[in-house]
């Protein structure tokens, strides 16, 4: 039998005691696809005629545009393979706001900067709240949002 108890786990994401306020993390980027984007509107049912129709002929925003909460998505998912892999205990509350359109084809990427760090009176954890803000391949603002959740701190 192997003695796990001196191997680092790889993948986990950092204890409440491993960050500060003020931390900033940059996700990977990803080109959203029209797969995404049908797979997401038929899972979901938002299958309002804007992400739904090839082409819009008329409208003041032009190209296949993406949800607001497929962006989010993906940066959450991003972030659920680092900083909330094997931490992250519960998601508390989510303030989201749209900047600007995001379109298939477009690639996304995020800024995460950590904004609050409360531990709790029990239970070794802590509320961590970050902003959150998201980014297209001109790095204009997409979407941002303030995201807080309980995270798990470092065992005793």
């Amino acid at each position: 039998m192997n003695d796990t108890t001196t191997i680092t786990q790889l993948g986990r994401g950092p204890y409440w005691q491993e960050v500060s306020v003020g931390d900033k993390f940059r996700t990977y980027e990803r080109t959203i696809t029209e797969t995404d984007l049908v797979s997401f509107i038929n899972v979901t049912g938002m299958l309002e005629t804007q992400f739904t129709a090839s082409a819009l002929h008329a409208g003041p925003i032009q190209g296949r545009l993406i949800p607001a909460a497929l962006t989010y998505g993906i940066i959450e998912g991003f972030q659920f393979q680092s900083l909330i892999q094997g931490v992250g205990l519960a998601l508390l509350d989510v303030a989201i706001k749209a900047h600007a359109p995001v379109r298939v084809g477009d690639t996304i990427h995020a800024i995460i900067e950590v904004t609050l760090i409360k531990p709790t009176s029990k239970g070794n954890r802590a509320i961590v709240a970050s902003e959150v803000k998201v980014f297209n391949q001109d790095d204009l603002l997409v979407l941002s949002y303030v995201v807080t959740r309980m995270v798990a701190g470092k065992p005793e």
